[in-house]
């Protein structure tokens, strides 16, 4: 049990060197596998944007290039944000571990010395590896995705279609030249812009509210460093 001036400061674990070795590769190893990860949710976010960058020059290529490009990138979009949250959960599993040792052992060590700052830490994180679980939700990890990458993306591609339709042949003189530009073989071109105003609505709520649900939960933990 340690002690300080005031007193004993309760049951903290003490660790042997040789124990505080073992953690620091462990606290390695863990950083090493969030960054492994963090490199492939980089990987499709470049995906998204190189298929991007190909459909908006398909499209702007002539001013009779069809806008089509633009919305069948949409569907790689869906595609590759999808793998990008799953992703994003088992980056999230490393990354976690990796800032619950910083802030309940390196940052008190570094501080005052004391490797105890919160009651039942060893055990939280020992749990977690006995039963590893996801942290968090694919809804959650797809909220976030979208807020801190896609929402930009979704932005681009909503505006060069939107411009497209608006200045390619032609600048547009009324809401019949729209319509038909916007028209894809037998779906009408109000069908089309419709869909699209749910593509980004639907996108923009994700973002939203699983915004809202992390703030909740944040809200809700008794202490600031809780994992996920």
């Amino acid at each position: 049990m340690e002690t300080d001036e005031a007193g004993p400061r309760g049951d903290a674990r003490v660790f042997s060197a040789a124990e505080l070795g073992a953690l620091a590769h462990l606290y390695r190893g863990e950083v090493y596998r969030s960054t492994i990860w963090r490199t492939r949710l980089d990987t499709t976010t470049n995906w998204t944007v190189v298929t991007l960058g190909v459909a908006l020059s398909i499209s702007f290529s002539s001013p009779t290039a069809s806008p089509l490009p633009l919305v069948l990138v949409g569907v790689l979009i869906m595609f590759f944000v999808t793998i990008e949250s799953r992703r994003y959960r088992y980056f999230n599993v490393w990354r976690a571990r990796a800032r619950w040792m910083e802030t309940h052992l390196y940052a008190p060590l570094l501080t005052d010395g004391d490797l105890h700052t919160e009651d039942g830490w060893q055990e939280t994180l020992a749990r977690d590896y006995w039963a590893p679980r996801y942290h968090i939700t694919f809804f959650t990890a797809l909220g976030r995705r979208i807020r801190r990458n896609y929402l930009w993306i979704l932005i681009i591609q909503t505006v060069a279609y939107l411009g497209k339709l608006a200045v390619h042949p032609s600048a547009i003189t009324s809401l019949d030249d729209l319509w038909q530009r916007a028209t894809v073989g037998p779906i009408p071109g109000q069908v089309m812009l419709l869909a699209g105003f749910v593509y980004i609505v639907t996108w923009g709520g994700i973002a939203f509210l699983s915004y809202q649900a992390d703030q909740a939960r944040h809200g809700r933990r008794v202490d600031s460093t809780g994992m996920g």
